[in-house]
């Protein structure tokens, strides 16, 4: 059973290209940190908030963490959809990801990144998420 997707996703669909393909014929494991930030500015590019508009706001949004789960390879020319879920931003902007056969449904990979704001200015890591995060997502800071 799948999650239920949070009110601040995104999916996109994309059909795997012959250069993704590892000696094996199935999609090279590093090309998913690949699909994995094309529906991470999907989904920000959704919320008004894409890398341009960070750095513009002040803040830098490196990724500190990353986990992928692969479940099953996709293949050459089989038609993929990716979604890309917010679900923390108070301390960090931590996003769950879903690679799915754009056929079935069947599940392919699982994943997640974290990302921390940095200040521009000054250098420094953020140990709180800055109030611009809550404007372009529509929250009150708690």
């Amino acid at each position: 059973m799948s999650k239920p997707a949070s009110p601040w996703s995104e999916e996109i669909e994309l059909q795997v290209q012959f250069y993704d393909l590892d000696p094996m014929q199935i999609v090279w494991h590093g090309n998913y940190v690949k699909y994995l930030e094309m529906a991470r500015c999907a989904l920000l590019e959704k919320i008004g908030y894409n890398y341009v508009q960070m750095k513009e706001s002040g803040y830098l949004w490196p990724i500190i963490d990353m986990h992928l789960r692969y479940v099953r390879s996709a293949v050459f020319g089989q038609r993929i959809k990716l979604r890309a879920s917010i679900i923390e931003w108070e301390n960090r902007l931590k996003i769950d990801y879903l690679i799915t056969d754009g056929a079935t449904g069947k599940r392919l990979t699982r994943a997640t990144t974290t990302q921390v704001a940095v200040d521009l200015a000054t250098g420094e890591m953020c140990f709180v998420s800055p109030p611009v995060l809550f404007e372009k997502l529509g929250v009150s800071p708690t």
